[in-house]
């Protein structure tokens, strides 16, 4: 295979170097983002729904027959869980409906961690599942590849940091100009010419698709970043106030554990580097995960809230929840002496970054607008599907036979320039994007040299 890159490669001779320039490197932003992509689009798509999935599959221990009367105490399904799977307790997470189930998380003797599941009406164990081992658990973390390690999560952030170069980069070549200027008839901007068998219907699905779900990839790729393990966490704790965490405001003088609440229980992005407060009782009867769930109901946490249990003589029980109602955010720390409420912390406490970026984030979940949110961004999911398709078939019909097929570079190189100092731009703000851009820069020389000494042994 040669590594052509002459202008016989790709558009006429007379397209404009900036033009060329913004082509040859969005090809190299698809070239490594097409895979993350489609992985990212189909796992997206599925977990959008992931309540209503994860319902259906594991029917037989989430869901159970409604009776009238009252319910099992919470230390009472907490002790069958114990004895049906023998370890320690740490999570305990009332029924949010009639037939929902509750669910204890116990740590094994092996380390090993698993979530019970038990009829609140009968006390019943109805089966048991390791900790995020669920069908959608496990798409999440494919979705992220944290299946794979920080490094393969670590490729995610990289493809996140293209696919923004990808967005950029393509609408400037969409943007409708004079024929003349790109070497290319009218059409391919809101209108699809031509027919399957023809490289220009290829090229106007994928120009069209892009301009219809580029704004919403590229608001995607912004918003899964406060995940991601470098940029994601390195922000988190800027943002968070050098590693403490609370939000303005909630600074108060209460004795504070080294444990951060993103190691206790699930929490939102903008809480993960909060620490846990300490339970200053020592000497009295704590009050019991019984008492605990009836404060939490008293102070009307949201449905569906999830209580972590105290660790140690100086542990707190706390209660959180996440729903799609952001207003309803809430995480409660209570003294498992007293059950005072220590700290009360909820989406209106966050600050401005935080706020903004929880939005953005329930916003990439699915959950702000309900319904019409989850299959906006199934469609959306589908369009980027389209958007690598017609992209990658367009790139086989255009690429010589035997070649590569790197668009070509432009006559004057101080162009290339300019758009390689634009994008490391982005190469600054996300740093692991910067790292293989240079890698790219190298590539690219690489590829520049062969196709040099391919067109030397040619004239030989």
């Amino acid at each position: 295979m040669s590594f052509s890159s002459s202008p016989q490669a790709g558009r006429p001779r007379g397209v404009p170097d900036l033009y060329r320039a913004v082509w040859r490197w969005h090809f190299y932003a698809g070239l490594l983002v097409v895979p993350f992509l489609i992985l990212l689009s189909v796992t997206g798509a599925l977990y959008a729904f992931r309540a209503e999935i994860d319902t259906l599959i594991h029917r037989d221990v989430m869901r159970v027959v409604a009776q009238p009367g009252p319910r099992h105490a919470p230390e009472q399904l907490v002790a069958a869980a114990l004895r049906a799977q023998p370890g320690t307790a740490f999570r305990y997470v009332p029924p949010a409906r009639p037939d929902a189930s509750a669910e204890i998380g116990i740590r094994t003797a092996a380390g090993e961690r698993l979530v019970v599941y038990a009829d609140p009406h009968s006390g019943h164990v109805l089966g048991a599942i390791a900790d995020k081992g669920t069908a959608m658990g496990i798409v999440r973390r494919l979705h992220s590849l944290a299946f794979f390690g920080p490094v393969a999560n670590g490729l995610i952030e990289i493809a996140a940091g293209w696919s923004i170069l990808l967005v950029g980069t393509g609408l400037y070549l969409w943007w409708p100009r004079p024929s003349g200027e790109t070497g290319r008839e009218k059409g391919g901007v809101v209108t699809v010419r031509g027919h399957p068998g023809r490289r220009i219907f290829w090229r106007d699905l994928h120009a069209v698709t892009g301009a219809g779900v580029g704004v919403v990839l590229l608001f995607l790729a912004i918003t899964g970043m406060p995940w991601s393990v470098f940029w994601g966490s390195t922000v988190n704790q800027w943002a968070n106030g050098h590693n403490f965490g609370y939000p303005a405001g909630l600074r108060v003088a209460l004795p504070m554990s080294e444990e951060h609440l993103g190691h206790a229980a699930p929490t939102s992005w903008s809480l993960e580097q909060a620490r846990l407060p300490h339970s200053t009782g020592h000497g009295a009867q704590p009050i019991g995960l019984d008492a605990a769930v009836a404060a939490f109901d008293r102070l009307e946490l949201a449905p569906g809230y999830a209580v972590s249990l105290p660790v140690g003589g100086n542990g707190v029980y706390t209660g959180s929840v996440y729903p799609n109602d952001l207003a309803r955010q809430r995480v409660v720390h209570l003294d498992q002496y007293s059950g005072q409420a220590l700290l009360d912390m909820g989406y209106a406490d966050y600050g401005p970054l935080g706020r903004a970026l929880e939005w953005g984030i329930n916003i990439h979940l699915g959950q702000q607008w309900g319904l019409a949110n989850q299959i906006g961004l199934v469609l959306f999911c589908l369009g980027i599907l389209v958007l690598c398709v017609s992209g990658t078939v367009m790139w086989w019909k255009r690429r010589p036979k035997g070649a590569l097929g790197v668009p070509p570079l432009p006559r004057e190189r101080r162009v290339l320039r300019g758009v390689v100092a634009m994008l490391a731009v982005g190469g600054i703000i996300f740093p692991l994007v910067g790292l293989s851009l240079l890698v790219m820069l190298a590539l690219d020389r690489v590829l520049v040299r062969l196709a040099a000494r391919g067109r030397v042994r040619e004239a030989a």
